[in-house]
C-alpha cells in the first residue's frame, strides 16, 4: 500500500475515533472517576474489543471479493453512503446544545469491561466494514491489507483514548468534555467525514 493511502486513511478515521461515543464515554467515566491509569486499562480493553472487530473484516472483505467484485464495490460506495450519513449526523449534533452524559462506573474491571463495551458495539464493526474497502486494493493480499488498516485504526485509538484519559483525569469532568467542546468536535469531524467521502466517492 502506497503510503498516500494509509495517510488518507489516518486522515478520514481521526475525526471518527474523536468523535464521543460509547467507547470514548466509557474510558472517559473511568479516567474522571479513577485516575489514568484506570483510563489507560479501559482503552486497552475497547483496542482489544476493536482487534475482534478486524479480523471479523478483514476475512470477511477477503470472502466478499473472492465471492464478487460486484459485491465488493457495492460494499464499498456503501460505505461511502454510511460515511456521508455519519457526517450528517455529526453537522445537526453540532447545532443541537445538550451536555454529554458520562456513564457512572466502578473502576473495576477495566479491560474485561472496555473489551465488551467495544465488541458488542455494532456501530463499530459498521464503521470497519464503511471505511476498509475503500482503502483495499482488491488484488492483493486483502486480508493483510485490511489488517494493516486494522492496526492503525487501533494504534490511533490508543494514542487518542491514552491522551484522553490523561487529560481527563486531571482536568476532571468540568473541564473534559464540555458542550461547547462537543459540539465543536462533532461540527468538524462532520465537515471532515463529507470531504473525505467526496474524496473517496471521485477516487
Amino acid at each position: 500500500m502506497d503510503i498516500h493511502t494509509l495517510l488518507l486513511f489516518v486522515a478520514t478515521v481521526l475525526p471518527l475515533i474523536c468523535v464521543p461515543g460509547p467507547d470514548m464515554l466509557y474510558i472517559a467515566s473511568q479516567a474522571i472517576s479513577g485516575d489514568v491509569r484506570a483510563g489507560v486499562r479501559a482503552t486497552a480493553g475497547v483496542c482489544t474489543g476493536y482487534v475482534l472487530h478486524s479480523l471479523l473484516v478483514a476475512f470477511g472483505l477477503a470472502a466478499v471479493i473472492a465471492a464478487s467484485s460486484v459485491l465488493f464495490h457495492a460494499l464499498r460506495w456503501a460505505g461511502v453512503a454510511y460515511l456521508i450519513y455519519l457526517a450528517v449526523r455529526l453537522l445537526r449534533s453540532a447545532m443541537r446544545p445538550g451536555l454529554i452524559a458520562l456513564p457512572t462506573a466502578q473502576v473495576t474491571s477495566q479491560l474485561r469491561r472496555g473489551f465488551f463495551t467495544a465488541a458488542l458495539n455494532p456501530k463499530g464493526m459498521m464503521i470497519y466494514f464503511a471505511m476498509l474497502p475503500q482503502f483495499v486494493h482488491p488484488g492483493h493480499a486483502v486480508a493483510w491489507q485490511a489488517m494493516l488498516l486494522s492496526a492503525i485504526f487501533i494504534a490511533l485509538c490508543a494514542l487518542v483514548y491514552s491522551v484522553l484519559s490523561v487529560v481527563l483525569a486531571r482536568t476532571g469532568r468540568a473541564g473534559g468534555l464540555s458542550d461547547r467542546r462537543r459540539r465543536c468536535v462533532e461540527g468538524v469531524s462532520g465537515g471532515m467525514l463529507i470531504a473525505a467521502a467526496a474524496k473517496l466517492a471521485s477516487t
